[in-house]
Formats: structure tokens, C-alpha cells, sequence
């Protein structure tokens, strides 16, 4: 009988290999034909501004490509646009393989850990690793080459006989080409400037990114953008002035190129562009966010502007964005479920949301929170500090008052009573899907303020763990500098009000609390110390925290994106050839480019709606048959929190977790962390540094990391700061 049972237990374990196997060739496979799809994509950006490309290569492959159901159309949506969305679907498959393979994960992070080690750690695109390094370079070689050859090929043909033969002279000739050249390199800028506001891309996580880590390449490609598209209108001016055609300012042609979308769509880009810079993005942030949304202006008149076949190339990165946006729409629609809230003390609030039982997120993922009685247009990003594991039934954000939205929620909360009721919408969660810090077995977490708040839902996946999982448990440092005594209270937080039932011994967690402006601590009276819970009675129309897509978030968004475009093509082509071909006839010389354009940025947009809200609804359905099993919860009286635990407050501590935490805590009054001597005397043969905080702190925490003083160092740096 023994035999029999170990035999069944060898037999259910290679069935478990064999699968594992499988998901890794494939995976293996999956990045096998995204490198030679990426690369074949590189090859046409390289050839592209050649003489080569537009006299031999794109008329061959539009005789190859032209036909009665796409047009001239059809051979740049091949070549530009179906690449990156082939890439986009085979991510999403990727990443769905991937979310179970967590040892898999770790292992092939492992091997990628010295190309995210930071290089460039003080500048204009901050802290940068060796990846975004070689891309950031590629991209730079991509911009010069294609300046230098568009500018060669162009200047050869110009002599004085072809200036004289179209009545202009040399150099009005040659400006007029070096503004078409700043137009054709703005718009491989504006190819990528939407990928790093894409939050859900799977296009960043197969690189390693997210949206918050790479918002700052969308800030500087933007400000290429305009600074080439600026250039390109004021040579076409000066071209137009010089050569008295100033009346071609006023043109909108029925055919080819409409000069008077252009400039419409100039002046709406700059109008975002004047407002982006730093000093009033941070100081007038509603007059930055609100004039932002003249996005839709601008690629509405650009497209306009140049033709829906040219703007082909730009194509992907808006489709993708698009499709997120239409996501995030939808989910923003539905007010979520605010069951509880802490006040702190040092002005923080801990927002607690019911969550669906099919919610998973990584620790450090973060969700955009809109409260409708504050703003109904502000969104504002906070990391979730609730672990799935941990706190099965709810998701919990913490929110500093450190703004004028921020200030006015903590009061709203603070004045209200349990029967009143709080609007709220979110979005996401979004965030890693890997947990790269468990692959460490030394932990250091650096925090300055507020920026703590991301290592609460990793301490307490690692309690998780601890308690779980029969493995040697890590070493965790946590590293916390405080302006004020008053801001240790959010260490709070770290352990739910009323305590858990892990015990948090196994992890070995030491919490060194540094207060910079105060020298000894402070005697304020015991109700500044004590934390205030009020639970609310939720309306009947709130809903808890759920993925948009559902568990198979990623398989899903792969749907949309494949059956969308699909679909898009499917109806063009019905257009093209029973509308558009029996009057064109293939010419692009009689059918108007407007009309053209117009419809297919409507057909583009229909077949995104269409798509995106089936998935929704289907996913919606599931998830009500799963919270019929849930019971509303009622609405008890506000409590008082005993006083903080950190500060030994009269009364009894409530539970072991909290005395473990009061001993592994250590606070030094009137200094500043000595980060270079606290990581380089670190032992271990791997060890993470985690750094969130002020800018100055993370420039600090990556240039101790970059240098050769330990080897065995693996930088990860957490912030919002654009």
C-alpha cells in the first residue's frame, strides 16, 4: 500500500515537471519571436529615412500589398503596426505562463540582475539602469542616424537648376526639406511617447517596466516632440513667407496634406507643452492636468494633417494606450466599496476598500484613487499597502496630507460620521508581476516621509511567507527617516489595527527610525498618539476592488487586442472596397483624405468600445456570481485604537505582533541614516536595497549600489516623482 501511494505521489510529480517544462518552452519560444519580430521592426526604423527604402523597398511591398480592400493603407498597417501589436498579444500570453512560475521568475532575474543596476544616477532622466541604458542609446543612434540621412538624401537632389525649375532659391529649397526631415523624425518620437502611459502594457513588463518607472521617458520624448514639430511649422512659415505663399496657411486640401490641421494641432500641442514644464506642473498641477487632456486634439488633427496611412507608423503605441484608456474609463465608472478608514495622528489616512475574493496583486502595486466630492477629473496614485495573502477581504491604501486634494480628503474623513457615505472610484491595481525581493536573502528597504508606504504590503507578504513556507527566512532592514516624532505613528500601519495571526519572529526584521529635526522625543498629550477607526456602511451600489479583466487579466487583454484589430480591419476593408475603391480606384487623387481619416479613427475607436465592453461584461457576470457568497458588512460605531504601540502609550499592548515589533525597533533622535555604512557593512550573498523617498535619498541609495564597493548589491528604486 506504501508503495502504491509513493508511486502515485512520483506519477502526480512528473505530470507537475512535464508541465512546468511545457510553460518554459514556450515562454522560451514566445521570447524567441518577440526578438525576431523587435528586431525586424528595428530594421525598418533603420532603413527607413534611406533612399533605399522609399524608391525600392515600400513601392515593392506595396505591389505585393495593394489591394482592393485595404489600398495603399494596407501596406503600412503590415510593416508599421501589426509588429508591435503581434508583440503586445504574445506579451500577454507570456506574462499569463509567467504568473505561477515564480521560481522560473526569480532565477531569470537572477540573470538579468547586473543590466538593472543604475549607471547614470544624477541628471535629467534621474536614476537610469544598464536596460534602459542600452535602449535610451538605441534610440539616440536611431535619432541622429535618421537626421543625418533624411538631411543627406534630401540636400544631394537640391541644386540650382532643381531650385530654379520650382521658382525658389538654394536655401529656401533646402529649408523646406529640412522641415519635412523635422517632421519625419518627430514622429518616430511621437511612435513611443504613449507606451510609458500605457499602465496595463504588456509591452513594458516584457522589458521590465512599468508605467510609474518609465512616465519619465514620456515627460522627454514629448518634449522632443514638440521641439521637432515646433521647428518643422516655423521653416514651413518662413519657407511659405519667403516665397510669398503665405496663403497656403489656410489651406485644407481634399487631397494630401492639410496645412490648416497642422497648425490647429500645433498650437493645441503647445498649449500641453507650456503647461508640462516642472515649475507649474508642480505648482498649478490642475491647469497641467486639465490642458493635457488637449491630447485628443492633437492626434485628432495630426492624423488630419498627415493622412490615416501615415499615421500608420504611430499607430501602435495610441492603439495599445487606447485600449487601456477605454479600460480604465469603464472601471472608473463604478464606485467601490469604502468599508473603513484610519486617521492618523501625523495627518495619514488609511483607506480600507472591500476587495474581491479574485483580486491578486504583487506588493508595491499601486491603485489611482478619485474621490468625485473633491474632484471629479483629479486621479492620484497611492501604493497599495494591503497584502493579498495577508488580507484576503480588503485593499488598503495610506494617503499623507501633503497637498491641497490630500488635505481636504483628511478632513472630509476626519468630520465625517459612520451613517454618512464617500464616493470613491479607482483604478487598477497596477504594478510588478513579479516578486523580485524574495530572490534576496538580506533585505534593505530605505524610506523617507511617506515613502515607507510601499514596504508595509512587502513586510507583510514576507510574514506571509515566514510563517508558511519551511525555507530559511530572509534578514529584512528596514530603514525609516522621519521629519517629526509625530510621523512615527505611520509605522503603525505596518500590522492591521487589530493585530494578525502570523508571527513575525521568523523574519528576523530590525527597524532603524531616524528623526532628523527633533533631538529627544516629545511629551504631547496621549490623545495626539491615538489613531481613530471609523467603519462605514457601504451604499448598495458600491462594488469591492476587482481586476477589470478578471484573474486571467493578461489573456484577456490579449482578446481585445487581437479580435479589435481584427475587427477594425474587417470593417476598413468592407469600406475600402465597396465605398472607397469604386470612386478612387486605388489613386488616393479623388477620395478625400479627411473623410478617410475620420472614418477610420471612428471605426478604430468602435471596434476598441465594442470589444473591450464584452470582455467587461462577461468578466462582470463572473465576478457577481462569485460575490453572491458575500455578505454585506455592517456598519459598527467608531472605535478608539489604544495608543501607539511604538510609543509604549499607556495600557496594555493588544498582541505578541507588536511587541516583536516595539523590540525590533530602534529610533535615533536628531540624526540622519548613515546609508553608506549601514548597506556596505551588510552580509550576504545577495542583497536587495529598496529605496522610496525624497529624490536626493534614492540618488544617495543608487550611487552606494552602482560603486564597486559590494558586489553583491541589487538596486530597486520606488517613486512617484516626475
Amino acid at each position: 500500500m506504501q508503495w502504491k501511494k509513493r508511486g502515485d505521489m512520483d506519477s502526480k510529480m512528473m505530470k507537475g515537471t512535464s508541465f512546468w517544462l511545457g510553460v518554459d518552452i514556450l515562454r522560451s519560444a514566445i521570447r524567441l519571436v518577440v526578438m525576431v519580430v523587435f528586431l525586424g521592426y528595428l530594421m525598418v526604423w533603420i532603413m527607413m529615412p534611406t533612399n533605399m527604402f522609399w524608391l525600392h523597398w515600400l513601392p515593392d511591398i506595396h505591389a505585393k500589398t495593394d489591394s482592393k480592400f485595404f489600398g495603399q493603407q494596407g501596406a503600412n498597417l503590415l510593416i508599421y503596426t501589426f509588429p508591435i501589436l503581434l508583440v503586445a498579444i504574445l506579451g500577454c500570453v507570456y506574462l499569463h505562463l509567467g504568473k505561477e512560475c515564480v521560481d522560473h521568475d526569480r532565477a531569470e532575474n537572477s540573470r538579468w540582475a547586473l543590466w538593472k543596476r543604475p549607471v547614470l544616477v544624477k541628471g535629467p532622466l534621474g536614476i537610469v539602469s544598464w536596460i534602459e541604458l542600452s535602449f535610451l542609446s538605441m534610440f539616440f543612434i536611431l535619432l541622429v542616424w535618421s537626421i543625418s540621412s533624411s538631411l543627406h538624401g534630401m540636400f544631394a537632389n537640391i541644386t540650382h537648376q532643381s531650385a530654379a525649375k520650382i521658382g525658389v532659391k538654394v536655401w529656401e529649397a533646402k529649408l523646406e526639406s529640412a522641415g519635412l526631415m523635422l517632421s519625419l523624425v518627430g514622429n518616430i518620437c511621437l511612435a513611443f511617447l504613449f507606451f510609458p502611459v500605457t499602465r496595463g502594457s504588456s509591452v513594458l513588463r516584457l522589458i521590465g517596466l512599468t508605467s510609474e518607472s518609465s512616465i519619465k521617458y514620456h515627460i522627454w520624448l514629448g518634449h522632443i516632440v514638440m521641439t521637432l514639430f515646433t521647428a518643422h511649422g516655423l521653416c514651413y512659415i518662413i519657407f511659405w513667407a519667403a516665397t510669398n505663399q503665405s496663403s497656403e496657411m489656410l489651406k485644407w486640401d481634399k487631397i494630401g496634406v492639410s496645412n490648416v490641421a497642422g497648425e490647429l494641432g500645433l498650437l493645441s500641442g503647445l498649449a500641453m507643452w507650456a503647461t508640462s514644464f516642472p515649475r507649474i506642473r508642480r505648482k498649478i498641477f490642475e491647469l497641467f492636468f486639465y490642458t493635457h487632456h488637449l491630447y485628443i486634439c492633437f492626434i485628432v488633427l495630426f492624423v488630419l494633417h498627415v493622412g490615416i496611412s501615415y499615421s500608420c507608423i504611430m499607430l501602435p503605441g495610441f492603439y495599445l494606450f487606447l485600449i487601456d484608456r477605454y479600460l480604465r474609463f469603464i472601471q472608473s465608472q463604478q464606485k467601490v466599496r469604502l468599508i473603513a478608514a484610519r486617521l492618523l495622528p501625523c495627518e495619514a489616512v488609511e483607506m480600507n476598500f472591500s476587495k474581491a475574493p479574485g483580486l491578486n496583486y504583487a506588493p508595491t502595486s499601486t491603485l489611482f484613487v478619485n474621490v468625485p466630492s473633491i474632484s471629479k477629473l483629479q486621479w492620484h496614485p497611492f501604493t497599495i499597502t494591503s497584502n493579498s495573502n495577508t488580507d484576503p477581504e480588503k485593499v488598503s491604501v495610506i494617503i499623507k496630507s501633503e497637498g491641497s486634494w490630500s488635505s481636504t480628503l483628511y478632513q472630509k474623513l476626519s468630520t465625517m460620521s459612520p451613517k454618512e457615505h464617500l464616493q470613491v472610484s479607482i483604478e487598477g491595481p497596477y504594478g510588478p508581476t513579479s516578486t523580485n525581493f524574495l530572490r534576496h536573502d538580506v533585505l534593505v528597504m530605505v524610506s523617507g516621509g511617506s515613502g515607507m508606504t510601499p514596504f508595509i504590503s512587502i513586510i507583510r507578504e514576507l510574514i506571509f511567507r515566514a510563517n508558511r513556507i519551511s525555507s530559511k527566512s530572509q534578514r529584512v532592514l528596514l530603514i525609516c527617516a522621519f521629519k517629526k516624532s509625530l510621523d512615527v505613528t505611520m509605522l503603525d500601519l505596518i500590522l492591521p489595527l487589530s493585530g494578525t495571526t502570523s508571527d513575525i519572529s521568523p523574519l528576523q526584521l530590525q527597524i532603524e527610525v531616524y528623526i532628523t529635526r527633533e533631538t529627544e522625543p516629545t511629551r504631547d498629550n496621549q490623545k495626539l498618539l491615538r489613531t481613530i477607526q471609523f467603519n462605514f456602511k457601504p451604499s448598495a451600489s458600491d462594488v469591492p476592488v476587482s481586476a477589470i479583466l478578471g484573474s486571467n487579466s493578461w489573456l484577456w487583454l490579449g482578446a481585445i487586442i487581437s479580435s479589435s484589430f481584427v475587427l477594425f480591419l474587417l470593417i476598413i476593408s468592407i469600406l475600402t472596397r465597396y465605398q472607397i475603391q469604386p470612386i478612387d480606384h486605388n489613386t488616393n487623387m479623388i477620395y478625400s483624405s479627411s473623410a478617410r481619416s475620420t472614418l477610420n479613427m471612428l471605426f478604430i475607436c468602435l471596434s476598441i468600445a465594442m470589444t473591450a465592453t464584452a470582455a467587461f461584461l462577461w468578466n462582470k457576470d463572473q465576478a457577481a456570481k462569485e460575490l453572491k457568497q458575500i455578505q454585506n458588512m455592517d456598519a459598527p460605531t467608531p472605535t478608539r485604537s489604544p495608543g501607539s504601540w511604538f510609543h509604549n502609550a499607556d495600557g496594555e499592548l493588544e498582541s505578541f505582533p507588536h511587541q516583536s515589533f516595539v523590540e525590533a525597533t530602534k529610533v535615533h533622535y536628531g540624526e540622519r541614516p548613515n546609508l553608506k555604512k549601514i548597506i556596505t557593512e551588510c552580509e550576504g550573498s545577495s542583497i536587495g536595497v529598496l529605496v522610496s523617498g525624497p529624490r536626493k535619498m534614492r540618488q544617495e541609495v543608487a550611487a552606494i549600489c552602482s560603486s564597486d564597493l559590494v558586489e553583491n548589491l541589487h538596486f530597486e528604486n520606488i517613486s512617484f516623482n516626475w
